[in-house]
């Protein structure tokens, strides 16, 4: 099974090793038919602590490495 790709923005680095990416997506209303925008949340692993608040990021699935953190940081968007 391949693994999920996401790509967010940096809203916490405060923690050792670890960022905290914010995922937007666009659902569909059921009724309005209008697009909404939502967002989440993800932990993702970064090694090094190269990342800051406000680059964008692509995380990847992986192994779980604690108990909130099941993704890491894979590639940063210029």
């Amino acid at each position: 099974m391949p693994k999920r790709i996401l790509q967010g923005v940096v809203v916490s680095d405060k923690m050792d090793k670890t960022v905290v990416v914010s995922v937007e997506r666009r659902v569909m209303h059921p009724i309005y038919k209008k697009f909404i925008r939502r967002s989440k949340k993800y932990h993702a692993h970064d090694e090094s602590n190269t990342f800051k608040v406000g680059d964008t990021v692509r995380i990847c699935e992986c192994r779980p490495i604690s108990k909130t953190k099941t993704w890491e940081v894979i590639v940063e968007q210029a």
